[in-house]
C-alpha cells in the first residue's frame, strides 16, 4: 500500500484548509484500497476534523504539542508570528516522523519552507509534492529556496492553468514537474444529500431580491470596494439588496462604511450561515470582489448552485473559470464604476443570464472530488 502524508498547518479555514481536507477525502473515498492517507496534525490545528477523517479512511498523525488554541490567528503580523513558531516547533518532530514512517509521498500545501529545508539536508526516498496556490510573493529567500530545492521536488501542482504558466515562465522548475491539478471543491453526492435539508431550513426574512457575496472579512476580499460600487447601483435600483456572509477583522470597518453611505437598509453583514448554498440559489447573482483568488472556492460553489457569477478580473483563476467573460461577468477591481457598470449590464433587458449560468455550471465539474482523485492518483501511481 502506498503511504501518503499531507502537510498543511492551517491557522484559519481558508481555501487551503478546504483543499487539504477534500484532497485527502477524495483519495480515502475513491482509492482507499491502494493508498494509506495521513494528515499531519502539527499543533492541534486539525483536531476538529478528527472524526471526519476517521470516518473517511484518513489517519490523523499527531507530532507536536496541542498549542493551536493559544496561537494568534487574525492580522498579518500575528499570523506570521504563529507560522514562524509552528515552523520552529515542528522541525525536529517532522524529521523524526519521516525517518520512522518512511512515507512514499509527502504533499506540502502550506508552510513549505519546513519540508523544503528538511528534504534538502536529509536524504529521504520520500517524493516531495508541492502545491502552489495564488501567485506567491517571490521574496529573495523564497526564490532562492525554490531554486536550490527544485531537484528535490517530484511534482509541483497548481489549481489554475494561468498560475502554472506564470510559474513556468520563471524557469525555476522543470516543465515535467508542473501539473495542473484542480482543487477538489465539489463533493457532488454529499451536496445532493444535503440539498433537501438546506431547502427545509432556509428562510428569506427580507423577502426581497438580493445579490450575495461571501468570504472572510479581510483586506483580500475587498468588500469596501463592493459596498461603494453597490451604493451607486442602489441609488438607481431600489429592488435589490446586498447580503455579505462571513466573519473577520474588518467587520467594524465595513459596518462604519455602510452607515456612512446610508446603506443600513440595503447592505447587510450576515455573519456565518450553514445555509449559504440556499442563499446562492435564491440570489440574483454572486459577486466576488477579491484582490486575488485561485480560482476561488466560493465562485465555483455559487456557479454550481445556479447563481450567476460577477467577479473581479483578479489574477490566477476567476477569469479562467468564467472563460474570460463567456460564463459570467468580469470587472476590473478598484477601478471606479467598473463593478457598477457590471451590475448595470446584469440588470439590462438583453443580458443572457441563462447561457452564462449553463457554461459556468459545466465548468464546475472539473473541480469535483472524483476528478481530483483521478488526477492525483495518476501522480502517485506513475
Amino acid at each position: 500500500m502506498i503511504n501518503i502524508f499531507y502537510w498543511s498547518p492551517c491557522l484559519e479555514k481558508v481555501g487551503t484548509y478546504k483543499s487539504t481536507i477534500n484532497s485527502a477525502l477524495s483519495i480515502g473515498k475513491y482509492s482507499k484500497k491502494k493508498f494509506s492517507i495521513n494528515v499531519i496534525n502539527v499543533c492541534g490545528e486539525w483536531e476538529k476534523e478528527r472524526k471526519l477523517f476517521e470516518d473517511n479512511n484518513v489517519n490523523l498523525i499527531d507530532i507536536g504539542f496541542n498549542f493551536f488554541k493559544y496561537l494568534p490567528r487574525s492580522g498579518y503580523f500575528s499570523s506570521r508570528f504563529s507560522y514562524i513558531f509552528i515552523a520552529i516547533m515542528s522541525f525536529i518532530p517532522l524529521i523524526k516522523l519521516l525517518i520512522k514512517k518512511k512515507p512514499h509521498f509527502f504533499v506540502s500545501h502550506l508552510l513549505t519552507s519546513v519540508p523544503f529545508i528538511i528534504f534538502y539536508f536529509f536524504k529521504f526516498k520520500t517524493k516531495l509534492i508541492l502545491r502552489i496556490s495564488g501567485f506567491p510573493r517571490l521574496t529573495f529567500f523564497r526564490k532562492f529556496l525554490w531554486k536550490i530545492c527544485s531537484k528535490k521536488i517530484f511534482k509541483v501542482t497548481f489549481p489554475s492553468v494561468e498560475l502554472l504558466n506564470q510559474l513556468s515562465d520563471l524557469n525555476i522548475f522543470h516543465e515535467k514537474q508542473l501539473i495542473f491539478l484542480p482543487d477538489p471543491i465539489l463533493n457532488i453526492k454529499e451536496y445532493i444529500r444535503k440539498k433537501k435539508t438546506f431547502k427545509k431550513n432556509f428562510i428569506n426574512s427580507k423577502n426581497r431580491n438580493f445579490f450575495i457575496s461571501a468570504g472572510r472579512l479581510t483586506k483580500q476580499k475587498n468588500f469596501s470596494y463592493l459596498i461603494k460600487e453597490f451604493k451607486k447601483f442602489s441609488d438607481k435600483n431600489e429592488k435589490i439588496d446586498l447580503l455579505i456572509f462571513g466573519l473577520g477583522e474588518e467587520k467594524e470597518k465595513l459596518n462604519d462604511l455602510i452607515k456612512e453611505l446610508h446603506l443600513n437598509k440595503r447592505v447587510f453583514l450576515m455573519g456565518y450561515t450553514e445555509y449559504i448554498y440556499e442563499y446562492m440559489r435564491k440570489s440574483q447573482a454572486f459577486i466576488l470582489s477579491s484582490l486575488w483568488e485561485d480560482p476561488g472556492f466560493v465562485i465555483i460553489e455559487a456557479a454550481f448552485n445556479n447563481s450567476l457569477v460577477i467577479s473581479s478580473n483578479c489574477k490566477n483563476g476567476p477569469s479562467e473559470f468564467l472563460e474570460y467573460g463567456r460564463a459570467g461577468i468580469l470587472f476590473e477591481n478598484n477601478i471606479k464604476n467598473s463593478l457598477f457598470n457590471a451590475l448595470e449590464i446584469f440588470v439590462s433587458r438583453d443580458f443572457d443570464k441563462r447561457s452564462k449560468k449553463f457554461l459556468a455550471k459545466k465548468n464546475c465539474l472539473k473541480y469535483s472530488l472524483l476528478r481530483h482523485n483521478n488526477i492525483i492518483k495518476n501522480i502517485f501511481l506513475n
